[in-house]
């Protein structure tokens, strides 16, 4: 699943900037993470506090973490047997595993089923037992990378997102009403009129929601008028894309917009004509997690620094200076309206959210069938 990230303005670490302790003689620690998901004042902190050599490289996608720790795999591989997984495109940015890599929920799974991470042994950090238990069951896992309570920990998370919709407040006050649903997206005055990020799980998963079903329904067949909802939605959709469903959103060519957080809360401070509203049923939400690359050793080092991450400054300044919020976070001020860096949720909210968890082959041909099925429809 692709999801970008807008920066703008300072306080987040440059694509090419590497931060290095002060001290060579020390324990080393090489971390590779998603460009603007951790504050330099943080990594700051950290070097002050263990004063030992750790490297921080910013990568600017998901998708480029994902086929680094494809191409350490490939290397491993190379100097066993030969194996069939595919080459990535990119280039490695260093011969050998980093000790912890970002990596977005939604490629877990995958991860594990191509043996490019490997568990890491967690429990006994001092901050782990203290995050909520649907963090911790995020990232318990058995080796097909299925949800198990009493699976491994493949994962430690670091910050979340959601799926949100954005609204142009101009167009909407001539309707005199506002979304606060998904429900609100089938209006007829919609028709035509709304952008969304073009992966099948969300379109499909906010349908399921707005039917009193889960994102991650095992049997679609089974649910009453899914596809003709679809349809319908599909009639209100004007564009379809991961990367550019803001942009009619600006210009007024669609009036409202389905998208991932990161992405518009950069957007907010810059147009104050839009408007975000997380829906009133629950959303689906992402997050940003450390792993471990397979045959890359875990330095202690590596778990101060995922329990570093969690410590509640540390987490209060990653819920406040990136775009995304930390799971450890609690008692944060509440957001800025002409400057806000995170979406709030009500208690029932996100308690109605889910995560896009692993399908079923049989349920994963069923989601792709049906989305082939919309997308070819007139």
């Amino acid at each position: 699943m692709e999801r970008r990230t807008f920066l703008f303005g300072t306080g987040t670490l440059a694509l090419s900037q590497l931060l290095l302790g002060c001290n060579p003689q020390g324990d080393s620690l090489e971390i590779e993470f998603l460009r603007g998901s951790i504050p330099a004042i943080v990594v700051d902190r950290f070097r002050q506090q263990v004063q030992s050599q750790a490297r921080f490289t910013p990568v600017a996608q998901l998708q480029e973490l994902f086929e680094q720790l494809q191409t350490w795999r490939q290397q491993a591989s190379t100097t066993q047997q030969p194996r069939s997984l595919p080459l990535p495109t990119r280039q490695s940015q260093s011969p050998n595993p980093s000790a912890l890599i970002t990596l977005g929920d939604y490629w877990l799974s995958t991860a594990i089923q191509q043996q490019l991470i490997q568990p890491l042994n967690i429990t006994q950090l001092q901050n782990w037992n203290a995050l909520p238990s649907r963090w911790q069951e995020l990232v318990r896992r058995n080796n097909q990378g299925e949800s198990d309570p009493q699976g491994q920990i493949w994962a430690a998370p670091y910050r979340w997102g959601s799926t949100v919709i954005l609204y142009n407040r101009e167009k909407f006050n001539s309707l005199g009403w506002t979304p606060n649903d998904w429900s609100d997206l089938w209006r007829p005055e919609l028709r035509s009129r709304i952008s969304i990020v073009d992966q099948s799980r969300e379109v499909i998963g906010l349908t399921l929601k707005r039917l009193g079903q889960s994102y991650n329904a095992q049997n679609l067949d089974q649910i009453p008028n899914l596809e003709e909802q679809l349809q319908a939605l599909h009639q209100q959709v004007r564009l379809y894309s991961s990367n550019r469903y803001i942009e009619p959103l600006i210009i007024g060519d669609t009036w409202a917009a389905v998208g991932w957080s990161t992405d518009v809360l950069p957007i907010l401070r810059r147009y104050r004509e839009i408007a975000v509203v997380v829906p009133r049923s629950g959303t689906a939400l992402w997050a940003d997690v450390w792993v471990n690359p397979i045959n890359a050793a875990l330095p202690p080092l590596a778990s101060q620094w995922i329990d570093f991450c969690w410590q509640q400054p540390i987490a209060q300044q990653i819920s406040l200076r990136t775009y995304g919020t930390s799971p450890a976070a609690v008692q944060l001020p509440p957001a800025s309206g002409q400057n806000p860096t995170r979406i709030e949720f009500t208690d029932a909210q996100l308690q109605q959210s889910e995560f896009l968890l692993p399908l079923s082959a049989t349920t994963q041909k069923q989601y792709e069938a049906l989305w082939q099925s919309i997308r070819a429809s007139t």
